[in-house]
């Protein structure tokens, strides 16, 4: 039998399962009691099945190549499901998948939930984009630029408003269809102040090891306990600010946003910065492993009073690029290379701001950049060292409405 043909007689006896196989496990926290014990049964049958067949005795040396060659062949979504089906089938071959499947900063590939995580390439701007609901305030993060395409393999995130009398949350969530933060799938949020000039990510897990939480008395668990390592809370990672335009002058907006968990020399060649390798909670053996925690009012000090490992004046800064005035077009122009089609106050392109004045070639690459496409659709492309959660983030924080700045 050849390599390819057996490749494709694997993927032949799990390739069914693929969908099945991942929804289980990632679906089986967010359904009621009853659906739970339905897929958790369902399964058990799958996983048995596949015991039963030929390749529960593959050769240790063979089985990690022939998931080698699937990583590499299923480089895009959604085929890349398989690679996803691999690393669910079992304890052994996930491990094997984890060693395999390189993060995004090196294989420019959103594979595991936990890549939205972790920071995207070096090298290349990762294309993304984001799809507006007016109607029920959610924005829907996908990967690529397809806008006909609803497979549900290219969703990443998904967020949702929420108005408060004093502030305004958006809540992130990995499920499109449970965007609460009493969802298993909740990975955190993004809180802007009454005028919607300052911004605050947070992250449902500690982007490093170190950072404290202070809690208040409506902490609370839901769901399962959470490990003790894993404090529950929202972690603060980044602050977001826009410039007040008090003269009402025309022009484009003026953000800064402020990443306290990633040094600045994490743009330098070499820089290394922040990377999440998995989700954190008490059991290990769900996958993919997911947050079970909700906080309704916990709050985190500045990670500028200390409790961050990154100093202060060592934190990464980015602003946005300064736009130039097209006198035949009568307008502010920026180079988005073809990925923003539509003249918006929103569009805006994101580069580090260096230190003491002095711009080195690494402060003129564009780290994050926002656009619009067409009615309710903006295009986000990001790359290192910033990951796909953060970038949404900040692009969210565009929506948002802004009296005082425009």
């Amino acid at each position: 039998m050849s390599f390819k043909s057996i490749i494709q007689d694997m993927r032949g006896e799990f390739g069914s399962i693929s969908r099945k196989g991942f929804e289980v496990k990632f679906v089986s926290g967010i359904r009621s009691r009853s659906h739970r014990v339905v897929q958790d049964s369902s399964a058990v049958a799958t996983i048995d099945a596949l015991k039963q067949s030929c390749w529960v005795n593959l050769p240790p040396e063979l089985l990690r190549d022939v998931l080698i060659r699937i990583d590499t062949s299923e480089d895009t979504w959604p085929p890349r499901k398989n690679v996803v089906a691999c690393a669910g089938v079992c304890r052994n071959w996930r491990e094997i998948m984890k060693e395999i499947v390189k993060s995004p900063e090196v294989s420019g590939k959103l594979t595991f939930p936990i890549s939205l995580k972790q920071p995207g390439p070096r090298d290349s701007l990762l294309q993304c984009y984001i799809k507006r609901n007016r109607s029920s305030q959610t924005y829907y993060l996908y990967l690529g630029l397809n806008q006909a395409s609803t497979d549900d393999g290219k969703f990443l995130l998904a967020a949702r408003k929420c108005r408060r009398p004093t502030h305004t949350d958006y809540i992130i969530s990995l499920n499109s269809d449970d965007v609460s933060k009493g969802s298993s799938t909740y990975v955190g949020k993004l809180r802007s102040n009454f005028l919607g000039t300052k911004f605050t990510i947070f992250d449902a897990q500690p982007p490093h090891a170190g950072v404290k939480v202070t809690k208040c008395r409506s902490t609370r668990l839901i769901n399962r306990q959470v490990t003790p390592k894993v404090p529950p809370g929202n972690y603060s990672i980044a602050h977001i600010s826009y410039e007040l335009n008090v003269l009402g002058s025309r022009g484009p907006r003026r953000m800064h946003c402020v990443m306290d968990a990633i040094p600045n020399s994490a743009v330098e060649p070499g820089g290394v910065a922040p990377t999440q390798t998995e989700f954190l909670l008490g059991s290990v053996d769900s996958f993919p492993s997911l947050p079970f925690f909700r906080s309704k009012s916990i709050r985190t000090d500045s990670f500028r009073s200390g409790h961050s490992s990154v100093p202060s004046e060592g934190m990464l800064v980015l602003r946005n690029k300064a736009p130039r005035w097209h006198e035949q077009l009568q307008c502010w122009c920026l180079n988005f290379n073809g990925r923003v089609t539509v003249a918006s106050v929103k569009n805006f392109q994101l580069v580090a701001s260096p230190d003491n004045g002095v711009a080195g070639p690494e402060h003129e690459n564009v780290i994050l950049q926002f656009g619009k496409v067409g009615k309710d659709v903006f295009t986000m492309d990001y790359q290192y060292p910033i990951s796909a959660f953060q970038a949404f983030a900040i692009c969210l924080s565009s929506f948002d409405t802004k009296i005082a700045c425009e």
